[in-house]
């Protein structure tokens, strides 16, 4: 039987509340809530399928590292890169990005936040297990105002260039 996933989060809609998880200034690992991080700013909060998969690294992640100041220009004070792989694999990947100076890199390692954003994608019959999808969001003080979400495993609407042209 097929695996059935809640509708996708929306414009209009405010951020529900979850834990994720990502490596403070200081190498440490924390628990923190979403609403905590992103509360109050304008933030860019993008997810990928899978740390170290070809699109991700070679397109997704370079787009908004290489837009990043142009994106802050333009008001944003967060541009956050989210998947379901552990903590310890997205700091490992982020790492991956010398040039990087404003991604950070943040974990929903059992998935929890992916589903109740509805942004699950079943990757099985690609030994990936299920993952989040593709998807570039922008939101100001926890509202979505743009929600660029891809269809599969597609890279088509969520680069830094199309939420650029969105601001």
């Amino acid at each position: 039987t097929p695996i059935s996933f809640m509708a996708p989060i929306a414009v209009g809609s405010v951020l529900p509340d979850g834990k994720i998880f990502l490596f403070d200034e200081n190498d440490q690992l924390q628990t923190v809530t979403v609403h905590s991080l992103l509360a109050g700013k304008k933030v860019i909060l993008f997810g990928v399928p899978g740390a170290f998969t070809s699109a991700c690294s070679l397109q997704h992640v370079p787009s908004f590292i290489e837009k990043a100041d142009q994106l802050k220009a333009k008001g944003v004070n967060e541009i956050i890169c989210y998947g379901m792989n552990d903590p310890y694999v997205m700091k490992a990947w982020g790492k991956t990005f010398p040039e990087n100076k404003h991604v950070k890199f943040v974990s929903d390692g059992s998935g929890e936040y992916t589903k109740l954003l509805g942004l699950e994608l079943d990757l099985k019959d690609k030994g990936l297990g299920i993952r989040t999808r593709r998807f570039a969001m922008l939101l100001d003080n926890l509202k979505v105002t743009v929600a660029n979400i891809e269809t599969g495993g597609e890279f088509t609407v969520s680069s830094a260039e199309d939420i650029l042209k969105a601001l």
